[in-house]
């Protein structure tokens, strides 16, 4: 199976040797996502869930390179340096899959890659096949009690 790699530009992937995203077939890994902002710093220092809030805004754009939505995540993982305060990463958790509700594990570990850092986040997704949409022509049948003009 074709294996397409998605990259979001952080500065350690190449040298770690990650991708942001990985899609197989119908699945996409998520690797371990942190709130660095565009400009490489700390997205809400202190603040669990602004800082999880990032991490998924940089996981939905992952999911979306790879042609998943948030609707196609099963399993989330997070990572946090102090559960003490899970309600405030999981409040940000159940605004976005409290209908989709995937599968979800919590784990305290002592510290995270740069200090200040307070969760990571990884998720996989099975994309959903997709139905079409429906078709906008007009319906090539005459509707019964129609009232206009007859064929000649």
């Amino acid at each position: 199976m074709e294996r397409q790699r998605i990259s979001s530009g952080a500065r350690w992937e190449p040298i770690v040797g990650y991708s942001r995203a990985v899609r197989v077939g119908r699945r996409v890994y998520v690797a371990g996502t942190t709130a660095m902002g565009p400009d490489g710093k700390l997205v809400g220092p202190g603040d669990p869930a602004a800082q999880t809030r990032q991490a998924f805004a940089i996981i939905e754009r992952a999911l979306a390179a790879a042609g998943a939505r948030l609707s196609d995540v099963v399993r989330t993982r997070f990572f946090v340096t102090d559960i003490s305060r899970w309600e405030e990463y999981t409040r940000v958790h159940g605004e976005l899959f409290r209908t989709i509700r995937p599968v979800a594990t919590m784990v305290e570990v002592p510290r995270l890659l740069e200090p200040g850092m307070m969760v990571e986040v990884e998720v996989d997704a099975e994309i959903a096949p997709r139905r079409p949409g429906r078709s906008r022509r007009a319906p090539t049948h005459r509707r019964r009690g129609h009232r206009g003009p007859r064929p000649s």
